[in-house]
């Protein structure tokens, strides 16, 4: 029984050896290439971004690590973590990652934004509004995004009980879009 197994095992791995390379794919195979692409590298956060627009926190969370892993911990890095812990309701993470952000590059307009929205969601509506004022200054008034959240902030600050229609505070990150905070039904433009 065992001679007759072997047989054909051996007669299979003769044919992989045929071929230096092992088996080969045809460039118009419907099946995705196996093995790791030499010299090919995707940025842990771009892959981060694009699960925290498809809503996968948890994943961009893993992804964001890695970029961390393997660029080291930076104000960019730390500001997709804090936003990614924010995302998935854990405020007190997100915003000691955050502030740790803002230590390391205290110029870098998408953490302090981050930090403000936090800070929004914790009810802390004095200290956000200062931090959105820094982030609006630092970004000189680009982002509309930011422009927004100091708004609503201020408006917030001045009349607690205020509550814009489908009020939403906007994560800011590098790079075009925007992610919205828990549960709202707006759509990136």
């Amino acid at each position: 029984m065992m001679k007759t197994l072997s047989l054909p095992i051996a007669a299979l791995l003769g044919l992989c050896a045929c071929d230096a390379a092992g088996l080969r794919q045809e460039s118009d195979s419907p099946f995705a290439p196996s093995g790791v692409a030499d010299g090919e590298y995707v940025d842990g956060l771009i892959v981060g971004h694009r699960l925290m627009e498809a809503g996968e926190y948890e994943l961009a969370l893993e992804a964001y690590y890695r970029a961390a892993a393997e660029q080291g911990v930076n104000a960019d890095v730390l500001s997709a973590i804090g936003s990614a812990n924010l995302q998935l309701g854990r405020l007190g993470q997100a915003e000691q990652i955050l502030r740790r952000a803002t230590e390391l590059d205290e110029t870098f307009p998408p953490a302090w934004n981050n930090l403000g929205v936090v800070l929004m969601e914790r009810g802390n509506y004095g200290e956000a509004s200062r931090v959105f004022q820094l982030a609006f200054a630092l970004d000189s008034g680009r982002s509309a995004e930011i422009r927004e959240n100091l708004r609503l902030a201020l408006a917030k600050l001045d009349d607690p009980a205020y509550s814009a229609p489908e009020e939403e505070f906007r994560l800011v990150r590098r790079g075009p879009g925007y992610y919205g905070i828990l549960g709202t039904t707006e759509t990136p433009e």
